[in-house]
């Protein structure tokens, strides 16, 4: 299973603008108390699905996306105007790390569970991960109007809009082991000269059925791939030998 590691480290160098590559395990929460969340988790899981949008079917995650929209441009003006835009994108990525764990998604959007006891999760979860005040505030927020359901779609449409604003190229490399940091600067490099932005964003992904080698997703919600790994290479072969399609070198 494909695990995300986000850390930002900045690369700078004398020609290209800044590189940006997130890499490294997140901060380990040690949720106490006595929540007991995993509890919920089987009781709520097919809710999760459904919870994104009032509407149903593609209206109502037309609607979702628009309101998660909504809440990240907002968010983002405050992190322009207090001048954290790069660690309240760092915070939300934290974020979403957190919200992944189904027993913590399960247990902000149980109806069952009281506000004050969801409060107390997101004061440990801030103190754990030392979330700045105005995210911690806008996740209270979130909690208020009963839209923390949202938060991964938030992250997602928060990071374009910081993309944006910094004329920033995200770019999703997947490889069996941790590459390098040269390596994945390279990489970032590579990108820039492709789409031609000013700064590039390395997210690193971990996917053991590569084999080996590695993939670079980049371009509007990921629409372009370069596909080096072993896997691909394999398939190919596969497919080759399917159709018969294999040229013999005469001797």
């Amino acid at each position: 299973m494909a695990a995300l590691q986000q850390t930002p480290i900045t690369f700078q160098s004398r020609s290209p603008p800044p590189i940006q590559i997130i890499t490294g395990p997140v901060a380990k929460l040690s949720f106490s108390g006595g929540l007991k969340l995993p509890k919920l988790t089987i009781k709520l899981r097919s809710k999760r699905i459904s919870h994104r949008g009032s509407g149903g079917g593609a209206l109502g995650a037309k609607m979702a996306d628009s309101a998660a929209g909504s809440y990240a441009n907002a968010l983002a003006d405050v992190a322009k105007s207090n001048g954290t835009l790069e660690q309240t994108t760092a915070d939300l990525e934290k974020l979403e790390k957190i919200f992944d764990d189904e027993a913590v998604y399960n247990f902000f959007v149980s109806p069952i569970v009281g506000l004050e006891k969801k409060r107390e999760l997101v004061d440990e979860i801030v103190s754990s991960s030392s979330i700045q005040p105005h995210v911690a505030n806008f996740l209270n927020i979130l909690l208020d109007m009963k839209r923390v359901e949202l938060i991964k779609d938030i992250v997602k449409e928060f990071e374009k809009v910081y993309n944006t604003i910094t004329d920033t190229e995200l770019a999703v490399v997947t490889s069996v082991v941790t590459l390098e940091s040269q390596h994945l600067a390279q990489i970032a490099k590579g990108v820039q000269r492709l789409t031609g932005s000013k700064n590039v964003r390395i997210k690193t992904v971990i996917d053991e059925s590569l084999v080996a080698g590695f993939t670079i997703r980049y371009g509007s919600s990921g629409s372009k791939l370069i596909d080096m790994s072993v896997k691909k290479q394999l398939e190919d072969i596969a497919a080759q030998l399917e159709i018969g399609d294999i040229q013999l070198a005469a001797i």
